[in-house]
């Protein structure tokens, strides 16, 4: 893609009102711009970083056997009134009326619709196990959205649920569930710990969420460093006094860190099969609730993780599983023939070889591109100046600041592919 030809909006100065450093970042890099508080538009360079993560998630989901649908948004308030949930949610669900008068939202997640789809469909034991999964806009009437994409009130969610006839099946689905996580954020480069936490209006027995320290987090996470305990602290058995909180388990002083939730899987049991009716008929022909569990991944929180964690000064620093491009070239010049002619060498060979390279074609100063390379973050920068033709040289340069290569002009691509 040529720099020229594609929509990327820089911005120099930080935008106002902007105090996380992914939401600066992201609006800098012309990767989001906001429409209003708590909901985003997501411009191309963004977007491709979006498909990117999804792409990993859904190959890890259907890893694990998940099946993929696609549930509706609106959804009537009978199916919420079953559970009860209609009253508990409260404000932060979007609620409104049709023209006949029916009450209905927006869906803030899908249990509800899932046990309708499974009591109306799952009628025997030979049915079971299930496990469904979609990625899908969600909404929520967020009091206060803040940081982008960290507390938004339209989001992009994957949500899962597993269906099983008994104890023993549902811990496998669950344990597919946290392996499959596991290595979604693993392959978005993330540092992460797995917590206890509360299941709140989820319901059911605990959940685990999946945690990156961050200073601009909203979650508190409590660590005993003696025996590895961690959990939410909002379910953590401590004092009142933050000083002399102690572990449950070994009694140890335990540390406070923020931290930003990108996954949380919970333990749903019978709580949405017994309200809803959703029963199958076990090998003796008695009928027995569905066991089930709920999953969820915030897919641009793990944009904004990358970005609050993988950044410096002078912009994002993306990992090539998530990058818009693997390649940025820069020609210093586009004014000068030899400079102009070996970039667009170096650009049709590496198209050729199936790679995602952008090419800054724009007649700009050499700062002006270095500074919006590294804003936007592609991880390897493919240098053509003047100096270096009069050398027989191109320089690659490794975002990260950790490595610079000079490469024979001759035999550029084919050493830039060996060492990336």
């Amino acid at each position: 893609m040529r720099w020229t030809k594609t929509y990327i909006p820089t911005f120099k100065e930080n935008p106002k009102g902007c105090e996380v450093k992914s939401h600066i970042l992201s609006i800098r890099a012309g990767l989001m711009s906001p429409l209003f508080s708590g909901v985003n538009i997501y411009l191309p360079l963004g977007w491709k970083i979006l498909l990117k993560i999804v792409s990993i998630i859904r190959e890890e989901m259907e890893r694990i056997g998940a099946q993929e649908l696609l549930l509706p948004s609106l959804s009537p308030s009978s199916l919420w009134e079953e559970t009860g949930r209609w009253k508990e949610y409260g404000k932060d669900m979007f609620k409104f009326k049709d023209r006949k008068g029916g009450d209905m939202c927006l869906a803030p997640t899908h249990e509800e619709i899932i046990t309708e789809i499974a009591r109306n469909g799952i009628k025997s034991y030979r049915d079971l196990p299930q496990i469904w999964f979609q990625i899908q806009t969600k909404f929520r009437d967020e009091p206060r959205p803040r940081g982008g994409m960290l507390r938004a009130r339209e989001f992009i969610m994957k949500d899962s649920y597993s269906l099983d006839t008994d104890e023993k099946s549902f811990e496998k689905s669950y344990s597919l569930h946290r392996t499959a996580y596991q290595n979604i954020f693993k392959r978005c480069s993330l540092d992460f710990v797995i917590v206890t936490a509360s299941s709140g209006l989820m319901g059911g027995s605990l959940s685990e969420e999946f945690m990156v320290f961050s200073k601009t987090g909203e979650d508190a996470i409590v660590i005993c460093e003696n025996c590895g305990y961690k959990a939410n602290r909002d379910i953590a058995v401590s004092n009142t006094n933050d000083s002399a909180d102690r572990c449950p388990k070994c009694g140890e002083k335990l540390k406070i860190k923020n931290a930003i939730e990108i996954g949380h899987i919970f333990r749903l049991g019978e709580k949405y099969s017994r309200a809803m009716g959703a029963f199958f008929l076990n090998t003796n022909g008695d009928r027995e609730p569905i066991i089930m569990g709920s999953y969820g991944i915030g897919v641009e929180r793990i944009m904004a993780c990358v970005i609050e964690t993988k950044s410096d000064n002078n912009g994002i620093i993306w990992p090539p599983s998530i990058a818009p491009y693997k390649f940025l070239i820069i020609p210093l010049n586009v004014r000068n023939t030899e400079t102009r002619k070996l970039s667009e060498k170096i650009y049709k060979e590496i198209l050729a070889q199936k790679y995602e390279v952008l090419i800054d074609d724009r007649d700009e100063t050499p700062g002006t591109k270095f500074k919006d390379a590294d804003l936007i973050g592609i991880p390897f920068q493919i240098v053509i100046g003047e100096k270096g033709l009069d050398k027989g040289v191109v320089e690659l340069v490794k975002r990260d600041g950790k490595k610079k290569w000079e490469i024979d002009k001759e035999r550029a691509v084919s050493e830039i592919l060996q060492i990336s």
